[in-house]
């Protein structure tokens, strides 16, 4: 296989899997959750309990994702364990069809394994970027992946929203968008899943190994080992942090929306804006990165999102929504993008699998805090504004910690590793 059928690939699992988290995560499950599934709530109630969902789903994927990724550098099995655990979500997804009036627990457990099935697998997509990147190239083969989620998300999404509207039962049609979802990420990750050329190394593959007891052992080595990647744990710190706000105001958004009022066509509408609007920017800040440097491009992402933390304080109709959606379009596939990149030269290549379930353990664990801080203000205050306020402080303190990292000291040391 050439190098650009693998990388085409893996810009179409990007493609396949957003859909995901456009659908389920950002736009048509929020909304169906708090309408629907939890209707018979009362106040924000559906808002709190569906930040605690999420904060549960990232707490069990932040366990689970540094020991499959150490497990897949073992075997050398990572396309396999992705494919696993992409029909996982799948099935989850297509279950939420069954979904009814009052099926809040249900709806919430489906989504937690939904999230296990998308995460985990995001964690063997990301770490197979080393092997199909040549060095020069990483930034824009990250950011075009990127570009590929965000257009094959938002297309699902809008044809999504177009079956919704067609119908006169749109309760029918959201559970169907549901079925969308699940079919549209199985048939788009085969390509990459089926293929048959890894050229990934084994690790000290033995017969009859206990790869449960090698996982733990290797995680352990990897923490006491991390020490000689000082540059590369400082900027997994700032990540954890700051990513925390990023994914909170991305699970959050709709139902947050929803609560203060927006209707439920401007909430739809604006978020398949932000999926195009999101394509060339993430384009653009690939660029950026040459012109500026990756860091200095991800700063520029974090002054953004410490605007709309502020901005979404104050909203109060559906236009305000559509700007802040704008914004975020314009820095949320590139400020991440970059930050997969930059954690990708600093890391050695024979255990990208081992670190990226570290990365992927980081952020998920670290972004238990912003859902659950998110819903416990909101359950505190009876309102859910202090809680979006509250996430500037992880964009600044995240920024703080990123400017104090070395990244040439920490391609340095990699690339010797």
């Amino acid at each position: 296989m050439t190098d650009s059928n693998k990388i085409v690939k893996w810009y179409l699992y990007d493609w396949a899997y957003s859909a995901f988290a456009t659908t389920v995560i950002a736009a048509i499950l929020p909304v169906y959750y708090s309408k629907v599934a939890a209707g018979n709530l009362s106040g924000n109630e559906a808002t709190i309990y569906w930040g605690y969902t999420t904060a549960i789903a990232l707490l069990i994927i932040s366990l689970i994702a540094p020991i499959m990724g150490t497990i897949a550098d073992f075997t050398g099995q990572k396309k396999r364990l992705l494919g696993i655990f992409t029909y996982i979500g799948v099935i989850a997804t297509s279950l939420l069809y069954f979904i009814s009036d009052g099926d809040w627990v249900f709806a919430s457990i489906l989504f937690v394994i939904g999230n296990i099935g998308f995460s985990i697998s995001e964690v063997f997509y990301n770490s197979l970027l080393p092997y199909i990147a040549p060095k020069d190239k990483v930034d824009q083969i990250s950011t075009r992946g990127y570009a590929y989620g965000y257009m094959g998300g938002g297309i699902l999404l809008l044809l999504n929203v177009i079956l919704i509207s067609s119908l006169s039962d749109q309760k029918f049609g959201m559970r169907l968008s549901f079925l969308m979802v699940a079919l549209w990420w199985a048939f788009f990750s085969f390509p990459l899943i089926s293929s048959k050329s890894n050229n990934i190394p084994i690790i000290n593959q033995q017969q009859n190994s206990n790869l449960i007891f090698i996982s733990f052992k290797r995680i352990k080595r990897t923490i006491l080992e991390i020490k000689k990647y000082r540059e590369l744990s400082i900027f997994l710190i700032a990540f954890w942090i700051y990513n925390d706000g990023i994914g909170t105001i991305i699970r959050m958004a709709a139902i947050y929306g929803t609560e203060i009022g927006i209707s439920t066509t401007h909430l739809i509408g604006a978020l398949i804006m932000t999926q195009f609007v999101g394509i060339p920017f993430a384009l653009i800040f690939g660029r950026l990165a040459n012109l500026l440097g990756t860091k200095n491009s991800i700063f520029i992402g974090l002054a953004v999102y410490t605007l709309i933390s502020i901005f979404a304080f104050f909203m109060k109709t559906n236009l305000h929504f559509w700007i802040l959606a704008f914004m975020v379009a314009t820095v949320q596939g590139g400020t991440q993008a970059l930050s997969r990149s930059l954690f990708s030269s600093m890391v050695p290549r024979n255990k990208s699998g081992e670190f990226f379930g570290f990365y992927s353990m980081s952020s998920r664990f670290a972004g238990i805090a912003g859902p659950l801080i998110f819903s416990v203000i909101g359950q505190l205050t009876g309102s859910s504004r202090l809680s979006i306020l509250f996430l500037v402080f992880f964009f600044l303190v995240g920024g703080f910690l990123l400017s104090t990292v070395d990244e040439k000291e920490g391609i340095k040391v990699a690339s010797v590793s």
